[in-house]
């Protein structure tokens, strides 16, 4: 009987020892996924808040969590068990599909470029006085979850990435947890900037001196910091959809592109000391974003050129 006990208090133990083994290669994996999709976040934290412009203070937070709610579907309900299969059964799949995805990001991203050089509008997002509230509402909501899916796919499959060596439970968990944090954190930080300017005026109304001079900093910036993340948001949409198009094209054995801009990317390292590694990325984030601009407009025009000749407005 004691040697039974021993014996079982053994399994015991090593089941434990297995199972914290288990958390901490799910911890280490939550971690290393999400640094690496680090990049992608910004993108997104970064394209998010112009779809929420041109609303109502009081419609602002619903329209956040409208697109968040989205963004979780996108990432649980869709890319998590797609990605999943696809790594087990076609992993070879997935370079080509990602590469469909970057394509569609330098095609939004041309498009804003060309609106800001005084080419027409399009789209549903792009409404500068909408007649009808809800609809518009609702079309903005629509576009930010489609654009929310390609970001949510590159986030998802550079975790998968690295996580690869585990297992498919193993992999199933990392991955929605990466989801779920990054959801948070991307609309949490959304808001915050979205209702920066409700705060500002809260302070103003403040007796503190420090706190009305604050609230009008704020209420100053808004404006400031909402043109800048229209700004980084287009860059991104370039930056992040020519990166895709590099890496692909580097995986299906394609790689005279992506070997210009690594080879670029490490003379600009090489050359400038300290700074190397800095300046050396952003030499390649700009190549990236270049060949987004290219790529997407030649997608936009050919996209455009197939509406006119339908009658139409490309959306």
């Amino acid at each position: 009987m004691p040697s039974g006990l021993v014996a079982l208090l053994d399994d015991i133990s090593v089941i434990a020892k297995a199972a914290a083994a288990s958390v901490d290669d799910v911890g280490a994996g939550i971690a290393k996924a999400g640094s690496k999709a680090a990049g992608v976040v910004i993108d997104d934290a970064a394209v998010t808040p112009s779809y929420v412009t041109d609303f109502t203070p009081d419609r602002e937070l619903p329209v956040i969590w409208a697109i968040a709610k989205g963004s979780l579907f996108n990432k649980l309900v869709i890319l998590l068990p797609v990605a999943l299969l696809l790594s087990q059964f076609l992993p070879w799949a997935i370079t080509p599909l990602l590469m469909i995805g970057g394509a569609y990001l330098a095609f939004e991203g041309a498009e804003k470029v060309l609106e800001k050089l005084g080419g027409a509008k399009h789209g549903e997002t792009l409404e500068d006085k909408p007649t009808d509230v809800a609809a518009f509402e609702k079309a903005r909501i629509s576009g930010a979850v489609r654009t929310d899916m390609i970001l949510s796919a590159e986030i998802m499959a550079i975790a998968l990435a690295e996580v690869a060596d585990q297992t498919f439970v193993g992999r199933a968990v990392i991955l929605a947890l990466v989801g779920v944090v990054i959801t948070v954190m991307v609309y949490g930080a959304v808001a915050l900037i979205v209702k920066m300017d409700d705060i500002g005026l809260h302070l103003t109304k403040k007796d503190s001196a420090a706190a009305q001079g604050t609230g009008r900093g704020l209420l100053r910036a808004m404006p400031i910091l909402l043109a800048v993340l229209s700004i980084v948001g287009t860059v991104a949409m370039l930056w992040v959809g020519g990166g895709i198009i590099l890496h692909g094209t580097e995986e299906l054995g394609f790689g005279t592109l992506a070997h210009l801009a690594h080879d670029a990317q490490h003379a600009v390292a090489h050359a400038t000391g300290s700074l190397g590694g800095v300046l050396g990325w952003l030499t390649y984030a700009v190549l990236s974003a270049i060949v987004g601009l290219v790529l997407g407009g030649v997608i936009a025009f050919a996209v455009h050129l197939v509406a006119k000749a339908r009658g139409k407005t490309a959306h």
